[in-house]
This record gives structure tokens, sequence and C-alpha cells, in this order.
């Protein structure tokens, strides 16, 4: 809000108050937030009318918005708990600890346990903290005092305590001098004029009868003759408006002439009086017009007029805004599904590359960003989320990381050139690469950009040199050298999270919109004075804004968080929405993406389709749900011609939609695919690059020189357009861009890895004998090992940051410590009398923060604190015993426990019940999964067979036995494990026979078993941490690595590689668990049938473990794969 808009609610405060119209004052100052009175909050706390203190302290904090707040609200709840015990209402009391305090439970467990205690006292003034406790007067006193210095330190109410200080009836003096004002501009003005309202300008009837002057009429003198300028002179009592061409970017950011007390208020109808090239540009009102700029701001950014048009407009002319006649079909629009690619994980942002026509960046809810060739779908880049410097984050960077390691990609966009690209991320960071044509990705900049989120980056040209413009959760928009990644410009002002920015300019003038969750939108020109824009986007919360591909028209599109989205175009002369397009569900079920393509479509996508527009139609020109599968709300993107457009797909996938033109692109790719290899790929979809993309020469720092060099090497490209008339003669002297797939076979060669030098490989110390190794896994965090041995003891390792390991990482090159408490006592879980710990199923399963580990050996199911290796609580004492565990994915408090008789118990620790018993296996459980994108559980025994349980009514949906492998007639009995893939639509089912992955409807889409080198048993399996691997031990002590995709082997690690001599000549040791790091997808731990736990990763210099196996040109993880192509292939299932 403009503080101009502000300083009038201040008024409209000040008039309510003095008409005593007290609880819309109050309710004003809530809704508005400007104010905050801090004498009707005692009132009303000395009242103990709580409700009401919690709703007007909700109109400026949040809980949860910082320790201050929560400070605040705690002691609010807090009282009005004692005050409940005081008067022995425990029904009352017990209400506000479930309902009000429990909130705070997360933050200080302990103190929520003395808390609740206090109910079994018959007087809580027994509580020697409390024994001082007097009356409920005295008490509410006591708080105020408090209340009152942590509202006074709180951040949030800085500027908000203190009315500002003006005269009485301030709005009153000013309705009675503008009444006056209009009064002296009446043609025949009254000496005692009557005036009767407000709600139209005032005139004097004149007394002969005459006809009184329209009310509209223009108030500072004639019209001037069109053609010609208005007379400016030092006289004039008012500045008439220059009507701005079409061309300048607003009314929404002008400036009147510092000299003149007043912003014009009238100017002639549109064409009257316009000067050529009378643009007007960015300049802010309170700017003196002397203020030093930037050098590329031109004398043009003086000539801005402010002309703020209150309220949006259906019908807005303005001149030279002519747009070309609709010479388009529905034809032109990319409809046909041509590919379907699998990403793994949920996509969250996708962009194509500028000049690659077919090259597609996109970003996963995982960190993870790949870069796609769509026409020959191969993946040509794949980078998992890790930092690169971690000495260089900041320490609330570091804090994050360390509390929770997820990270996602909330967007990720090619530079103006494609030789460079930008990811930001849900976390602080922002990671630039560089880019060649062969798709090769280097690192070049690792920004710690903004405190929280970082939630939109765009690239720049401000001043001729490359720039980056990050916004993100702390409310700034920041400007960086896309060179040394030096912070150029911080844009303060937003007064909630900016949600994006939409870089532009306007002949020589650069400047920036920024919208925030508030609803507000901003623009900024590159100086550090102030925003030029404050204006209200519909919806008011998420908006997104892009310009049509020519630049000369703006659009935006925003989702409430009722979920009512609006797509519309904006006036920028007026700062006004031009026209609003229909078609949108009543209450979208997500945030709203859109694009535009050719200057003349829009598209977006909601109920579970894609939305199409022409740009001067409201109306929907038509929609396409994609042959099916798609979200509710999916992110879409064009490609720069318009002949292509992704979609994401709620299987974690993205299809790829053509118009005429893309299908033509896409079949030329697939034709000279099978050509044969001729050399280097020639990109035949590419527009000439700009070679010095970022800066003078002299700037570029070393990996982008290079990838500058390289750029003059590009070939000539062929357009879009071209297409149509190239002849197949042309088509066969083009160079293939991918190889035959024969040819990658020929050149693939399993990786066998035998000896120590061809990896990394720890053994963690440990001076305690323990048994086996049953149960291993990674701290969320990635910072520790945690084993559960056959004796029931727990083991904790731990990495330190170290100058050799400075990130704390789990590693194979640093050894970790043995984490032991303080009594020397470790985490031993309670042991069944009647069956020894040995001969019993243990089960373990970590709480999501790494605070605490809830653990079973045979015995009661233990929970320990992590940090105190303390037991908190024991629960579900056998007989039966628990086998499996498995936290429920929307809420902790539930957990799904596999039983030894077979049967599944859904316990809800907090009310200590069990809430339903599942049955559908005839043997003891050995794995749990729950798919919360499904809503679905599925259960695995030791009868090898699989079920799926509804999570919302718990009833059994499907099972199955799972599929002998060929050769073996006799039925499948084991133990069986299964994990759900990222997507968590496939399932990864892993038994001694083989390891299989099904679909969401248990049909087995692929199966490897035992066979050749790997011959033995399957001890264990899982999934890499990106979905990409699938790790595999076997009981002579050798491990698999396999792609995920596919189930062809990739690399053999033989026993000898890794496990001492003096033990790999006992065959019976080998790997009982494996466990995939959470973070680096090349890094496993093993535990082992000897007690030993060992660390894995591939050695210096490779990142990855053996080659890549060939595909078949995009095979997708529901399609069988050629088990010819070779010996270590997966199967397809028998039916």
């Amino acid at each position: 809000m403009s503080s101009l808009s502000r300083e009038l609610v201040f008024l409209i405060l000040q008039f309510l108050d003095e008409e005593k119209f007290k609880e819309t004052v109050h309710k004003l100052e809530q809704e508005s937030g400007f104010f905050f009175n801090m004498k009707h909050f005692e009132d009303q706390v000395q009242a103990g009318e709580w409700d009401e203190v919690e709703r007007y302290l909700c109109g400026f904090t949040k809980v949860e918005d910082n320790r201050y707040s929560m400070k605040i609200f705690f002691e609010i709840r807090k009282q009005k708990y004692l005050e409940a015990l005081d008067r022995h209402d425990r029904a009352k009391a017990v209400e506000i600890l479930v309902k009000d305090l429990k909130v705070f439970a997360s933050f200080n467990e302990d103190l929520f346990k003395e808390i609740t205690q206090l109910l079994t006292l018959e007087n809580f003034r027994q509580n020697e903290q409390l024994s001082k406790y007097g009356d409920t007067k005295s008490a509410r006193n006591i708080m105020l005092l408090e209340l009152k210095k942590l509202i006074e330190a709180n951040p949030l109410f800085r500027d908000k305590l203190t009315f500002p200080p003006f005269k009485t009836s301030r709005l009153r003096t000013l309705i009675n001098q503008s009444l006056n004002w209009q009064h002296q501009l009446c043609k025949n003005p009254r000496s005692n004029p009557d005036i009767k309202t407000l709600f139209t300008d005032h005139t004097c009837t004149p007394n002969n009868g005459a006809r009184p002057p329209p009310t509209n009429s223009p108030l500072v003198g004639p019209i001037p003759k069109a053609g010609a300028f208005p007379p400016i002179g030092a006289h004039s009592p008012f500045q008439p408006v220059v009507s701005p061409s079409a061309s300048a970017i607003a009314g929404w950011m002008s400036s009147t002439n510092p000299s003149l007390p007043h912003a014009a208020v009238a100017a002639g109808p549109p064409g009257l009086v316009q000067p050529p090239n009378a643009a007007a540009f960015l300049k802010h009102p309170r700017t003196p017009t002397s203020a030093p700029g930037m050098e590329y701001q031109s004398a043009d950014s003086e000539h801005l007029m402010k002309r703020m048009r209150t309220g949006p407009s259906d019908e807005v002319s303005f001149s030279g805004a002519t747009h070309p006649p609709n010479i388009y079909s529905q034809d032109d629009l990319p409809k046909t599904v041509v590919r379907t690619l699998t990403q793994g994980s949920n996509v969250m942002s996708m962009d194509f590359h500028p000049q690659q026509q077919t090259i597609l960046l996109v970003g996963t809810n995982v960190g993870d960003i790949a870069i796609w060739e769509v026409g020959s779908r191969d993946k040509l880049a794949y980078k998992t989320f890790k930092v690169w410097d971690v000495t260089a984050c900041s320490m609330p960077l570091q804090t994050a990381l360390m509390k929770d390691a997820a990270i996602s990609v909330n967007r990720c966009i090619w530079g103006p050139d494609g030789s460079i690209l930008g990811v930001a991320f849900s976390k602080h960071i922002v990671q630039i690469y560089t880019y060649n044509p062969t798709g090769e990705l280097r690192q070049h900049l690792e920004i710690d950009a903004h405190i929280g989120g970082v939630n939109d980056i765009a690239f720049s040209h401000p001043n001729k040199q490359l720039c980056i413009i990050t916004c993100g959760d702390d409310k700034t928009i920041k400007v960086w050298d896309a060179v040394g990644g030096r912070r150029q410009y911080i844009f303060e002002g937003h007064e909630a999270p900016v949600y994006s920015v939409c870089p532009h300019h306007k002949e020589a003038i650069q400047f920036i919109f920024s919208t925030a969750i508030d609803g507000k939108i901003k623009a900024w020109l590159y100086d550090c004075l102030g925003s030029r824009v404050d204006y209200d986007a519909p919806g008011h919360w998420c908006t997104t804004m892009a310009y049509s591909a020519d630049g000369t028209r703006l659009f935006s599109c925003g989702t409430s968080k009722e979920g009512d989205s609006h797509l519309v175009e904006w006036n920028e002369s007026e700062g006004a929405i031009k026209r609003t397009y229909s078609g949108f569900r009543k209450h979208s079920l997500g945030v709203v993406q859109f694009d535009t393509t050719r200057n003349r479509f829009l598209a977006a996508g909601d109920e579970f389709q894609i939305k199409f527009w022409e740009m001067d139609n409201t109306n929907i020109l038509t929609t396409t749900d994609a042959d099916g599968g798609l979200p509710a709300s999916p992110r879409l993107r064009f490609n720069k011609e318009g002949s292509l457009l992704a979609v994401t797909t709620s299987d974690n996938g993205i299809k790829i939609l053509a118009n005429t033109d893309g299908q033509r692109l896409i079949r030329m790719l697939e034709s000279r695919a099978f050509e044969g290899s001729r050399g280097p790929s020639e990109p035949i979809n590419t527009k000439p690059q700009i070679v010095n993309a970022l800066a003078a020469a002299t700037n570029v720092s070393a990996p982008l020189a290079a990838s500058l060099e390289r750029s003059d090497r590009i070939p000539p490209p062929v357009s879009m357009s071209s297409l149509a008339t190239m002849d197949s003669s042309r088509t066969a002297d083009i160079k293939p861009r991918i190889s035959d797939d024969v040819d990658k076979t020929k050149s693939w060669k399993l990786s066998d890895i035998v000896d120590s030098a061809q990896l990394k490989a720890l053994r963690l110390s440990d001076p305690l004998s323990s048994g086996k190794i049953v149960r291993l896994i990674y701290t969320n965090s990635g910072l520790a090992v945690l084993a559960l041995a056959s004796n029931a003891v727990h083991k904790l390792w731990k990495w330190q940051r170290t100058d050799r390991n400075p990130s704390g990482k789990s590693t194979a090159s640093v050894a970790p410590q043995l984490w032991q408490p303080n009594s020397g006592t470790p985490m031993t879980n309670d042991i069944s009398e009647s069956n020894p710990a040995e001969e019993s199923a243990a089960c373990i399963a970590l709480s999501k923060n790494d605070s605490y580990v809830m653990s079973a050996s045979g015995g009661k199911v233990s929970l320990f604190n992590m940090m105190t290796f303390k037991v908190m609580t024991t629960f579900m004492p056998p007989p039966p015993a628990a086998t499996f565990l498995a936290f429920h994915p929307q809420d902790n408090n539930i957990i799904a426990i596999g039983m030894d008789d077979s049967t599944i118990q859904i316990y809800n620790v907090r009310i200590d019940e069990v809430k339903i018993k599942l049955k559908g296996h005839q043997k003891r459980i050995t794995g749990l999964a729950f798919s919360q994108a499904m809503n679905v559980l599925v259960s695995s025994g030791a009868d090898a067979h699989l079920c799926v349980w509804s999570i919302d009514g718990w009833e059994k949906k499907k099972s199955r036995f799972i599929q002998a492998p060929p050769g073996r007639s006799a039925s499948l009995v084991g133990e069986t494990k299964v994990q759900f893939h990222n997507d968590q639509a496939h399932l990864l089912v892993v038994h001694e026979s083989q390891i299989a992955i099904y679909d969401s409807k248990l049909e087995c889409l692929r199966s490897w078993s035992p066979r050749d080198a790997l011959s033995a048993p399957i001890s264990s399996a899982i999934y890499s941490c990106d979905g990409l691997l699938v790790y595999t031990g076997f009981c002579d002590g050798a491990v698999g690595v396999f792609d995920a995709d596919s189930l062809r082997l990739r690399c053999r690690i033989a026993p000898t590689s890794y496990i001492p001599p003096s033990v790999s000549s006992n065959n019976s040791v080998y790997p009982l668990v494996i466990a995939a790091h959470p973070s680096e997808p090349n890094q496993i731990a093993l535990g082992m049938s000897d007690g030993a736990v060992h660390v894995v990763e591939p050695p210096d210099g490779e990142s990855k473990w053996g080659a890549p196996p060939p595909q078949d040109n995009g095979t997708l993880p529901s399609l069988p794969s050629n088990a010819a192509l070779s010996s270590q292939a997966s199967e397809p299932p028998t039916r």
C-alpha cells in the first residue's frame, strides 16, 4: 500500500474515533495492521477477553513469525490455561492444552510436559515456579508488563505503536478544502452555496436557469488544439497532462513537476496533445530531478508524469496501442502429445533454451536439475543439489541445512543467450551454471542470496552488463553481477515475501516488476530510490507477470488463498486492468501457472488440463487434457517459437505437446537419430548466440571464458520457418545429434570393481563386539549413520567439521566418531525373555528432524532421544512383537507397526491407542511403505505377499504374491521388502530371488534375478536418494549398482574391493543391509554380517558408479527393455 493510502487509513481511524465508532476503529486497526492500539490491547487482557486479544494480535503477527511473537502468544495462552486450572475447570484446561498450547510442544517438549503435569496437581501453585502466583487480576497485570516489553522489542511492531501526530478532524478539514476548491472553480459561484452531497463534485446552479457545466469538465482551462502543446508556465495553476504513448510504461511509475504542489488532475482526450515520442518513463515522485542515476538511465526518465488512475477499467483507450490482426488459427497451438519424459521427482520449474528449441531445463522438488533433449528423449545433463562451498555459507543457511537437509528448486531459467542458467532454491541459495551445446554444465557462481527461500530468479542487461535478479522470503529483491556474483542493488519496500520478478525495458529505461504474497505489485528502477508503483494484483496472493514476446503487452496470473484465479492484461499507461480472461474453475486446487507465446496466445494450467486464450478475446479459445494424467494445476512452458509446450504430469513426468511445426521438428530429430554417427552433433534448432553475453572479455571468469570462446564454433542455424521447405536431400546432409542405440551398446562396458584402488571405502571404527548389523540408516541431515545390531544395541557414528571435511557430512575420506552418551550406556532395546534378540526381527524408524528414533528388537518398542540416548517411553509389549515401523507421512503421531503375527497395527502414540488392525498376510510383516501421492500404505511379508491399503479408511484395495523368476517353479516365501520411488508411484520390491519394479496397480513392470557374476541370493536393496539407481547387496559380499529405470547393471562391486583381506577370506561375510545417503546419490553404507559398517563411494575424480547402460531411445520405466542388449538386462514380467 502506498504511503498516501496508508495515511488515508490513519485519517479514517481518527474520524471513526472522533465519531465514537469504537468497535469499527479497532477492527480497522487489526485489518490494516498499521497501528497497534496498546490501550485497547491492555483493556482486553485485563478483562480476560482472550479470543479478542488473539484476534487483534493476529492482525499484526502470527505465532510462528519470530521468537518474540511466539513468546507473546505463549504467555497469553499459558495465563488462560492457569486461570482455567484456578477455577478447577479441568475440561476447559485440557481443551486449552490441546488446542492452544500443543503448538509449542515441537519447540520445547520438556516445557510442554511440565505444563501438562499441572493437571495432576490439586493446586498448580504446588509447582515451585508457580508458588508465587497470586490472584487473577495481579497475574494479568504482571503478564501485561512482560507482553509490553515483548511487543516493543518485536520488529514486526516497529513504527506501529505510535499514532502519527496531526490536527484533530483532519479528514473533515481536507473535505472542506476540496469543497472550497470546487466552489472556486464554479462558473457561477453563489455567495452561500448549498452543499448537499459529497458523492459528486460541487457546482452552483446558475440563477438564470442556464444549464450547469458538467461535473467532469476539465478544471484547468480550455482544451488545447490538436497537435499543440499546452502552455506550461510558472504562472499556470496546474500543469495539464501530456497523454503518454503506448510504449510508455506508465502512468504506473510517473512523477509530477517537483515545483508544483499537486499532481496533474486532468487530460485532454487521447490523441489531442501527443507530441512524437512522448514516452513517459520511471521517476519516483519524491525524487528531485537532479538526483543522479545509473549511466544507462537517459533523460527520458525525467519526463514521467504521475497520473494515478483509481480502480481497474475494462475499457481503456490510448493511442499507439495497435496490435496486428489475428492471422493465427487453433492449429498453431501445440496440443498433440509427442513425448512423455520420466523425471522421477515432482517437477517444480521448466524453461526451454532460448535458441535450441528442443532443449528443456527442469528443476524438481528434491533439488535436482536436468537438461533434456526432448526430441531424442536424451537427458543431456543431471545435477543433484549440493552446496558447492559450505565455508562460504552464512550461519542461517548452515543452520537451516542442519535442521532439515531437504531442499527444492523454486525456479530454474536460461540466460538470454543460453550459455548460462540459474537455479533458485527453497533455502537461501542461487546456483549459476555455464552451459555449452554439448550438454556440459560447469559450476560458475553460488550465491547465498536471501534469508529463507529464493522464490524467483531472472536475468537482465542493465548498463549492457548481464545481471541476475532474485527475490525471496526476506521481502527483498536483489541484483547481482553475473560474472563475479557481487551484489549491485537491494530493493526493500515489500511487506511480505516477494513471490516473483519480471525485468523489462522500454526504450532506454530498464526496470523490474515484483509481486509479493500480499498481492502487492511494485516496480523499481536500477537505483536506490524506492519503488515507483504500488498496486494490488487481482487475488491478493501469489501472482506472476509476463510480457508478450514482442514486449508490448503485459499480463499477470494469480491465485487467491481461497483458490480464485485471475488472468489479466494490464494497461501500462494507466496502471489499470485492461481485460480479465474468463474460464477458471471456481476454486482452483493450486496456484495457477501461465505462459505466453507468439504475441497471440496465453495458456494456463487449471482443472487437470491446459486452457488457451487468444490475447484479444477474454473467452477460452480451447482446452486439452494432454491425453490425461495432468495434476490439478499443471506447470507449463512454451518454447520460444511456440511450436512445443512442456507440461508437468501427476506421476512426476513431463509431456511435450507440439503443433504442426513442432511435430515436423521432432520427426526430423528422429530421422537423424537412425542415420548413424558422423561426428560431433550439430544443433539444427538454434539461433545465433550472443558471444559476449556476460560482460567485457576482460571481466569473464575462466569457465565462462571457455564457454564463450566455443560459441563462435556453433554451426549456422536453421529456423523453424525454413523447416517446412527443407527437402529430404538437405535433411540427409545434416549430421545426427544422437548416436544409434546399437553404437551405444557397443561402446558400453560393464564396470567391475575388484580392487580397493577403484573406490573409496571406509570401515567405521567400533571397539565393541555387537553381532550382526541388522538395521542401518543415515540421519536425514546426512551427518551421521545409525546402526542397530542383533544384540539390540544402537551405534551412532557422527562426522565432524574439519579442514578435510568442511561440510561435516558423511564421507569415506574422513573417519567419523563413534558417539557415546556421558553415562557410557548405549541405546539398547527392550528384549523379550522368551525370544532372544538374535532370533528376533529388528526394526527402526527415525523422526524427520533426527531428534528421536523408534526401535524394537523383539521386545517393547522404545522411543529414544537422539541427543541424550535416553529412553523416553516404551509401548506395545509382546506378544506379538513388532517387526517393522513406518511413520505416517502426514502425522508423526501415527505409526504403522508390522507384527510377527502377520497383522499391521495403526497406532496413535499421543493417545496410546491402536486405531485399527489390518489383516491380510499369512506370515510376519517384513516391509511397510507409505505413498502420500497415492494415499496408500503398501505392506510386504515373509509370505512374499504384497497388500495395498487405503490410508483414509484402512481398507485393503489390492493384493498379490510376487512372481517367481523364470526357472523357479515353487511359490516364493521369505523376507520381502518394499520401498517407494521418489515419484511415489513406482515400488521397489526386494526378495532373495529378485529385485522388481511394480506400478501403483501392483503390476510388475520389470524384474532382475541373480545370475552370472551376481548369482548369490539377494540380501538387501534400496533406491539412491535421487531415485536413479538401485543398490543391491548379495550374500557372497558383492554389491550391484543398477539403473533404476531399466534394472540394468551399471557396476559390480566385488567384496575384495571394500572388505579387508583378513576378513574377505571368510566367505560368510556379506552386507545384510544397505543404506543410501539422503543427499549424495553415489554414497552408500553397508551393514555387515560380522558387525562391521562400511561407507563406500566412487573414487576421487569420478562422481558416479560405472557408466550408464544403453537406453532404448527414451524407454520409460513402464515399458519392458530389450534383454538381448546385455547379459545383465532386466526381464519383462512373466504373465
